[in-house]
């Protein structure tokens, strides 16, 4: 049996995951947008850090939704910052395109040649 079979898919909750977290993921891009402005790094990781921990205790302790892109805007040494380009998910995914697509031709490909039966050639089998 195909084992994604029932597999269930909930974008607004991977939507809402992605807001909670990706902020607190993407501030070491925040920051260093800053210091490319000319900011200081030490006092830019400290305010980082300030408003990290703050918007932290907002999302664990009182379940409210992450606030910490608008306290970082409301911050003027990140003002100007284009703090939703910055939060791209594009700019999170790393090398896992690549990836795939190496799997694929290096390991589901090969499989799919030797075994060339379709889905629907394939047995049924009931344990």
């Amino acid at each position: 049996e195909n084992v994604a079979r029932g597999l269930v898919v909930y974008p607004e909750v991977i939507g809402k995951n992605l807001r909670e977290e990706l902020p607190f993921m993407a501030t070491e891009n925040i920051m260093m947008a800053a210091v490319e402005r000319g900011g200081d790094r030490q006092d830019l990781h400290e305010r980082i850090r300030q408003h990290s921990q703050a918007a932290g205790e907002q999302v664990k302790r009182f379940a409210r939704p992450n606030d910490l892109l608008e306290r970082l805007a409301g911050d003027p040494a990140f003002a100007g910052l284009d703090l939703d380009g910055l939060v791209n998910t594009r700019e999170f995914i790393g090398r896992a395109p690549e990836q795939v697509d190496t799997f694929l031709q290096d390991f589901v490909d090969p499989l799919r040649q030797e075994f060339p039966r379709t889905v629907e050639d394939a047995a049924d089998l009931r344990v």
